[in-house]
């Protein structure tokens, strides 16, 4: 059943809601965050990081707009948070993409019993706020959402603060209009695939489970499910996810020479190939340069299930990826091909219709889904529009760790490693493109 009866405006001026935890959960994350925690608990437990919130909208001053003390509040409940029994059971049992334990016995056990997230920083500068996390890496991957879903809703709490309850009456009439729009036009395309990737930059929590609960009521089997497990769990969804940026970037920086770095991008596909038995066979290949990824593949990895795009134009990496495959003598539409970067209705119905029936396209709709507040605030103003916040890998042991991207301005580490890196794998800068969120 849709979850019609929230009362937005009412929550938002009810004095108990604004002192509600943000996360409620610790399953209330992406799915491919316990996907990799299982692979850096198996594969490489004494390694420490160091990550960092990063805002991309340097025109949003953060620390202007975000209550420090109430975020370092709301990041100490979620370090006082553990795994429910009940969770831990659904994850151990449940089967994901058709396949029962993925979760091993004995990492079900250490995160009910050991798991625990490391400690951080929070300091200003120059109007922007500083959250760093250092530590293991098994007590760091998991902040990445955690701290990104808590920034974006305690931006949100700032500004809903500032309206009246006619404003927000009004603001979220205009968001559900305009939610209800873009599902319209997908209903008269129902072969069109959709997974809700939107938890790190999300509104909020409450808005993100209407959207979720609006989707499956009206789109059906177009929704094939949800990143976010805690919603997944809680809505009987298929969780969706396998892994991330993190992953090569680590085993780059771990690398003692140019040969060992260059060949750390398809290392970690054998070491996570190994780690789940031959499932969970999703690509991501943009973290130094897809086209030179795919020039430099193995023959193994074009049996792959597929690949997700998420910093070139999904149009051009999507044939690039068909024509790699055909060139390998492998059929494209035996393939997944998952678009995630920045999308709104319009793109995934154009992809739609460019790719269907050449390769099996899916969509990933994120922070467009869960946080379009854009032209909804009653006072014209920007402050709930979403911006680009994301929280990246910073050092692995102490060494820098570098993503490329095929966008430029995704580029993360000191600019002289960029540019070493660059070389090695051959990766020029490109043309850059504005990062919407």
């Amino acid at each position: 059943m849709v979850c019609m009866n929230v009362n937005f405006a009412e929550r938002a001026h009810n004095h108990n809601w604004k002192l509600d935890p943000i996360v409620r959960s610790l399953l209330d994350t992406d799915f491919y965050k316990l996907l990799m925690l299982q692979f850096i608990w198996k594969n490489f437990p004494t390694v420490s990081v160091t990550s960092e919130v990063v805002n991309r909208t340097l025109r949003v001053r953060l620390a202007d707009e975000i209550d420090a003390p109430g975020l370092i509040a709301q990041m100490e409940h979620v370090r006082s948070l553990r795994f429910r029994r009940s969770e831990l059971i659904w994850l151990a049992g449940n089967t994901f993409y058709g396949t029962r334990q993925i979760f091993e016995p004995a990492f079900l056990a250490w995160l009910e019993t050991d798991f625990r997230l490391s400690t951080y920083t929070l300091s200003q500068h120059d109007g922007q706020l500083s959250l760093r996390f250092s530590g293991l890496w098994t007590e760091v991957t998991m902040w990445e959402i955690y701290a990104l879903a808590l920034v974006s809703e305690m931006r949100t709490r700032a500004a809903l603060a500032r309206l009246n309850e006619m404003e927000l009456d009004v603001l979220y009439a205009r968001a559900k209009t305009r939610l209800w729009d873009k599902i319209d036009r997908l209903r008269s395309v129902p072969e069109v695939s959709i997974s809700e990737f939107g938890t790190r930059r999300r509104h909020s929590f409450l808005w993100q489970e209407y959207v979720i609960q609006t989707m499956r009521a009206t789109l059906g089997t177009s929704l094939s499910g949800s990143s976010n497990t805690f919603l997944a769990y809680k809505h009987d969804l298929e969780a969706m996810g396998t892994n991330a940026h993190e992953l090569p970037m680590a085993l780059a920086a771990l690398a003692d020479d140019d040969a060992t770095l260059y060949s750390a991008q398809y290392r970690v596909l054998e070491l996570w190939q190994k780690s789940y038995g031959g499932e969970l066979l999703i690509l991501l290949p943009d973290t130094f340069g897809t086209t030179q990824f795919l020039n430099g593949a193995p023959q193994w990895v074009a049996d792959w299930t597929g690949q997700r795009v998420d910093s070139k134009a999904p149009f051009i990496a999507g044939d690039e990826y068909i024509a790699w495959l055909e060139a390998r003598g492998r059929d494209p539409r035996r393939k997944r091909l998952i678009a995630s970067d920045g999308l709104d209705v319009e793109q995934i119905l154009k992809l739609h219709e460019y790719f269907n029936g050449r390769i099996r396209i899916s969509a990933g709709w994120g922070t467009l889904l869960t946080n379009d507040f854009r032209g909804c605030h009653p006072r014209g103003e920007h402050d709930l529009e979403p911006i680009s916040l994301v929280c990246k890998l910073m050092t692995v042991e102490g060494r820098p760790a570098i993503k490329l991207s095929d966008n430029p301005r995704k580029s993360t580490g000191p600019a002289d490693e960029i540019e070493r890196y660059r070389r090695v794998f051959g990766t020029p800068a490109g043309e850059a493109t504005e990062v919407i969120v």
